[in-house]
């Protein structure tokens, strides 16, 4: 049997994000969740009831950078309206070096305190919202907190393992694999673990039946991989801040019900 990290992430992006994720990981149907501590909706009583039911689940930060989030570090930099800058402003400052690293890196710091103030220890893992972690610049910062911050931590990496099928269709799958092999070059020099594999990503616009997607995210996974996922309840603060919103309910449905285990027995998988 082969392990693996099912990783559900945005928790503590809306109360039902963060209920639904908490059903699935009481129910041993998660065993890693990533907590969004700049999200609004994150508070110590999220935090307390993740770790009433986390068991043995990972609980990991999820560094956030982008709109319509807003930065715990006062003078963070640049900003629109008061808040990040939208993914793609954000990957354009970076992949022109226009970021300044220790801005980023005292922001990431901000975030890990404040996973350390509300869990009272620092995360187990840290990764990225909309895979931030990987762009230039912000991946130097990134690291350096780790090390400095979290150094028993492992960070997240989002490129495919050889074995892995890697189709041309999917643009954001080939982008990753481009971004994460800087990354993991970097985190290798600077002795930083990380994980062997990923998978999870997909159209959400047009995402079909999610049993047949999650069934083709374990093809050639090995052992150690990581999936990312995304399930929940779609509520009114979730629809005010993130255009995810019924495919999360979608996801969750699958890990809630019998078809789940028995596809990852079937494929010889399981969650460790």
């Amino acid at each position: 049997m082969r392990r693996i990290t099912l990783c559900a992430d945005d928790y503590g992006l809306s109360p039902g994000v963060s209920r639904g994720i908490r059903d699935l990981i009481a129910r041993g149907r998660l065993n890693a969740t990533s907590v969004m501590t700049a999200a609004p909706s994150f508070n110590q009583d999220e935090a307390d009831a993740l770790m009433r039911i986390a068991g043995k689940a990972a609980i990991g930060l999820h560094v956030t950078l982008t709109a319509p989030f807003r930065p715990l570090f006062p003078t963070f930099a640049p900003l629109r309206d008061g808040a990040f800058p939208k993914l793609p402003a954000l990957l354009g400052l970076a992949t022109a070096r226009r970021l300044n690293r220790d801005t980023v890196y005292r922001e990431v710091t901000a975030q890990l305190q404040a996973f350390a103030r509300h869990f009272g220890r620092m995360p187990d893992y840290v990764d990225g919202h909309q895979h931030v972690q990987l762009f230039p610049q912000i991946r130097d910062a990134f690291l350096r907190a780790v090390i400095e911050r979290a150094p028993n931590a492992w960070v997240r990496q989002c490129g495919r393992f050889s074995g892995q099928p890697r189709g041309l269709a999917d643009r954001k799958a080939l982008l990753l694999d481009v971004l994460s092999l800087r990354f993991r070059r970097k985190a290798q020099r600077l002795g930083v673990p990380f994980n062997p594999a990923f998978a999870g990503t997909y159209n959400f616009g047009a995402a079909g039946d999610f049993s047949r997607l999650f069934a083709s995210f374990l093809d050639g996974l090995p052992d150690g991989g990581l999936v990312m996922c995304h399930p929940g309840f779609a509520d009114d603060e979730l629809k005010r801040v993130d255009p995810l919103t019924t495919q999360r309910e979608c996801e969750f449905a699958f890990f809630a019900g019998d078809d789940f285990p028995r596809l990852l027995a079937e494929r010889g998988f399981t969650l460790g």
